[in-house]
């Protein structure tokens, strides 16, 4: 089936080129045509569903390089991903990846989970058993034992064990390798945000074996040592990277030089409830947690946006409220959507099939009222989500 749609701008990406009067012509789930208006009209079949959107935008469905499906936000979600059955378990999980399409994100990339339930549940929403957007998973992270997340099952020591989990992730569809290459705040009696969990030769031989199964990795790393070691060992992206130490901030500007010489991304991995963090952490720790992000871009880091939706105060359905932040920040709002759409694809090696629209894309965009160039709240006026051409309503 054909379908048309039409509004006053799209955003086709990157730079967020925009065509006036534009329209979006869509054959199944595959963009056929982008262009104005009055083209498309011309090309489409006559039995084409047609939907115009006066003073809309039409732009690329959103990316969420940060989820956590298995946790459900709430006080009480190590509980729950400990203790739920797995059926229970993927039941809130698909509950969770709607609520995120809803809000207009039709990519997430899932950097965590029990037994690879997100591994399941991508498999169920690729053959339309179930509405969803697209998932990227990385099943287990790999993690020292009581380290951090041990509780999902990705506990290894030493090489062999190393090298065993990879090809077990791998083995069971992850599309992407992660590993808490520091401690987190989460996990009781577990090390530090700071400390680092595995050495720069464990960390290395991570890398390479993803590298041979053709995978990326994705490092968790919230102390500056175990930056430097995750740059160093040749990461894909790098999340969090919030640079502690034990004596507090820790900026290094040659590894972030690393950083940005390797191409290697910065996941933000920060909740939309920024504000009233900032109010709790007064001038000082503010800088310390979100100033880093412009330094970082000062440097030529290439940043990505995500929330670790999942914990409670992230929710899985405000990947707007973090992109807001770097509107605060003073962040051009094209970069931003950019951040969202475009180079997220890139970053986690989709970009020939989505974060643009583009003859021969995957069909997962979004209708907004109002201009999102102007102001990012217009992403929140959702008035249509398509995720590989099916339209989907939270009803549905």
């Amino acid at each position: 089936m054909q379908q048309l749609i039409t509004a006053s701008q799209v955003l086709i990406g990157p730079a967020q080129q925009r065509i006036q009067e534009g329209a979006v012509l869509i054959q199944d789930d595959t963009i056929l045509a982008v262009g104005h208006r009055h083209h498309l009209e011309q090309q489409a079949d006559e039995n084409a569903r047609r939907r115009d959107y006066p003073n809309s935008t039409v732009l690329p469905g959103l990316i969420n390089g940060h989820v956590h499906l298995c946790f459900d936000t709430s006080p009480r979600f190590l509980e729950s991903v400990q203790q739920d059955n797995d059926a229970d378990l993927l039941l809130g999980m698909a509950a969770r990846a709607q609520q995120a399409l809803a809000s207009g994100v039709t990519t997430v990339r899932d950097l965590g989970d029990r037994g690879g339930l997100s591994i399941r549940l991508r498999d169920a929403i690729a053959r339309d058993e179930l509405p969803g957007p697209r998932i990227l998973a990385a099943a287990a992270p790999l993690t020292i034992p009581n380290g951090h997340c041990h509780f999902l099952g990705g506990t290894v020591s030493g090489e062999a064990e190393i090298r065993r989990l990879v090809h077990h992730n791998a083995a069971l569809g992850a599309d992407v390798i992660k590993v808490m290459a520091s401690g987190g705040q989460i996990t009781p009696n577990s090390p530090p945000m700071w400390a680092s969990q595995f050495t720069a030769e464990e960390l290395s031989i991570i890398v390479e074996e993803a590298s041979q199964l053709k995978l990326p990795v994705a490092a968790h790393a919230h102390g500056t040592e175990a930056i430097a070691a995750a740059t160093a060992a040749g990461v894909s992206t790098i999340e969090h990277c919030s640079w502690q130490s034990a004596n507090g901030p820790d900026r290094r500007d040659d590894v972030a030089k690393q950083m940005a010489d390797r191409g290697i991304y910065a996941c933000t991995a920060l909740s939309g409830n920024w504000r009233s963090i900032m109010k709790r952490l007064g001038p000082e720790g503010t800088e310390a947690m979100y100033g880093r992000l412009v330094w970082l871009a000062e440097l030529g880091v290439p940043l990505i946006i995500g929330t670790d939706a999942g914990l409670p105060g992230s929710w899985f359905d405000d990947l707007v409220g973090t992109m807001e932040l770097f509107e605060y920040l003073g962040f051009a709002h094209d970069r931003i959507i950019d951040m969202a759409t475009f180079i997220s694809a890139t970053a986690f090696g989709i970009a020939n099939n989505v974060g643009r629209l583009q003859r021969g894309y995957s069909a997962d965009l979004i209708v907004v009222d109002g201009d999102p160039l102007t102001r990012l709240a217009h992403l929140r006026n959702l008035q249509l989500v398509l995720a590989r051409g099916r339209e989907f309503r939270a009803s549905s």
